[in-house]
């Protein structure tokens, strides 16, 4: 059985639908490009009549079609919107830019200092009534008899302290020439007896044969009367004058304090 002929009326009533969406596209294109202004609206109602004109015009696939169309018809339209929003924005944004460029700059005015110089006043002239009067002849003076002033030399005072007890031997090492310095003699007294001046050793062998190490920097008596340097104490216990002779030994055996890192 021969088949029916599809009615042209049905394709020309779809294609006139799609061209009538297709110009009121491009009338909305061109709207949007020329830029946001009364003629979006004009574009906007082209744009709803186009798709009710489709929408009453073919079969449910031409509409469809129209459908989609207008879709992509109002996409495209609102993205040159907004293209065209953001170059006038930018146009805008350049003008303003211009404008603060070729304003005109403040003039600042550069003040000089003006100094002024005063002179002084000339000194008035003598009275011609005044008369010079002799000078009376004054008896000299006796002259001073010079005395000694004795020139007061102010005592260091140091603290009661190991660092003051360092401090205060090194003082009298310089005064005989014994060499050491202060970190040398600091680790030597916290490795014989961790800064207690009172430190005595009852244990070793020096203990053992009746002269037990004494003092911040553990001597024996014989080596501290050797040793001993006048003008300190001759105690041995005495924090000043244990390092003092503690120094003078080390300097005399092993050239310094500083070059003792043991017992010695």
């Amino acid at each position: 059985m021969a088949r029916h002929a599809r009615p042209r009326t049905h394709r020309k009533t779809r294609n006139s639908a799609i061209a009538v969406v297709t110009a009121g596209a491009a009338a909305l294109t061109v709207s949007a490009m020329r830029g946001p202004s009364h003629d979006a609206h004009t574009a906007t109602a082209a744009s709803g009549t186009t798709a009710r004109t489709a929408s009453y015009t073919g079969s449910q696939p031409a509409n469809a079609a129209v459908a989609n169309l207008a879709r992509q018809s109002t996409l495209a339209l609102q993205r040159a919107h907004d293209q065209a929003s953001r170059r006038q924005e930018e146009a805008r944004h350049r003008q303003e830019q211009s404008r603060k460029k070729a304003a005109p700059q403040p003039v600042r005015h550069r003040t000089t200092a003006t100094t002024t110089t005063h002179k002084p006043a000339p000194a008035p002239a003598p009275h011609p009534s005044a008369t010079a009067q002799p000078a009376a002849t004054a008896a000299p003076a006796p002259a001073a008899t010079p005395t000694a002033t004795p020139t007061a030399t102010a005592a260091t005072t140091y603290a009661n302290n190991l660092d003051g007890w360092i401090k205060q031997a090194l003082s009298v090492m310089a005064q005989h020439n014994i060499p050491g310095t202060y970190d040398g003699i600091y680790r030597n007294i916290m490795r014989e007896s961790s800064g207690d001046p009172n430190a005595v050793n009852n244990w070793d062998s020096n203990a053992a044969a009746g002269t037990p190490s004494k003092g911040l920097l553990q001597v024996i008596q014989p080596t501290f009367d050797t040793y001993h340097v006048a003008g300190t104490s001759n105690d041995i216990m005495d924090p000043v004058a244990n390092i003092v002779a503690a120094c003078n030994y080390a300097a005399a055996m092993y050239g310094s304090i500083d070059n003792v890192n043991g017992p010695y």
